[in-house]
């Protein structure tokens, strides 16, 4: 009788075994889905693409769930890139005062259609370039280098930027939310290149370029996307491209790459 009772409970543990073999292949499986389920940028096409163009480039990518690059520590100069920190570290100066016609206008216009007179002001009475160097570290960017003049040759990153962008709105001192992200929203038509052209539908674009006045030195683009509560940063950062127009080529098609089968998801994570 001992026997056949241990028999039994061998048997018993056996079958238990089994059904939690297959429990686990079916927990592997629900995390395999959960894992597919997952949005993941375009990457290997963007950097094949990337290799084939004339110049430098680097690029990232962030989501909430996930990190992706190519040549992300690259420091570059920031051309007009830096007006979105600028943008930042001026709102954070003033977070419970409401802002007067003369401080939007002086806003509005370094944003929405890239014054550089708008930035060089607002820089100034940010504290200069020692005091953006402290926001900067502050806000997690680690490669980040300011300068006072000019404020275009200050350096930056592509992991820097994204990881920047990815959150830039819960940076902004709530009274000054809306109106920032309504900036970055509102670029003139005449800036809107690169990832405006490709930018996913049901999902919202704010973003910032910077570029070498035309002479193809540098064009960069940063932008978050946003569809709900769920959010994806990109950052593309190029240079010696040759001609404005070539840049703005590299961007668009870097975008649309880094993009592809955003517009379908609901949610990334």
């Amino acid at each position: 009788m001992r026997r056949a009772a241990w028999i039994a409970a061998a048997a018993a543990a056996a079958l238990a075994g089994g059904g939690a073999g297959v429990g686990g292949v079916a927990a592997a499986h629900v995390s395999a889905r959960a894992s597919a389920a997952r949005w993941q940028p375009g990457v290997v096409a963007a950097e094949r693409y990337a290799a084939r163009r004339r110049g430098g480039i680097s690029f990232a990518v962030r989501t909430a769930c996930g990190e992706w690059g190519w040549r992300q520590d690259r420091a570059v100069p920031s051309a007009s890139v830096l007006k979105a920190m600028l943008l930042l570290a001026y709102l954070q100066r003033v977070p419970a005062e409401p802002l007067g016609r003369n401080q939007r206008a002086l806003l509005a216009p370094m944003i929405r259609r890239s014054d550089n007179a708008a930035a060089t002001r607002v820089l100034a009475l940010d504290g200069g370039a020692r005091r953006l160097q402290h926001d900067a570290g502050r806000w997690g960017m680690r490669a980040f280098k300011a300068i006072n003049n000019p404020w275009g040759d200050s350096t930056i990153t592509a992991r820097d930027q994204a990881r920047l962008l990815l959150h830039y709105d819960r940076r902004v001192p709530a009274r000054h939310r809306a109106y920032a992200l309504t900036l970055l929203r509102t670029i003139v038509r005449s800036q809107r290149w690169g990832v405006a052209k490709v930018a996913p539908r049901g999902w919202t674009l704010h973003f910032k370029g910077g570029w070498g006045s035309g002479t193809g030195r540098v064009d960069h683009q940063v932008a978050l996307l946003t569809r709900g509560n769920q959010r994806v940063s990109l950052a593309i950062l190029t240079t010696g491209d040759g001609t404005h127009a070539y840049g703005k080529q590299t961007l668009e098609a870097l975008a649309r790459r880094l993009l592809r089968g955003l517009p379908d998801r609901a949610t990334v994570c």
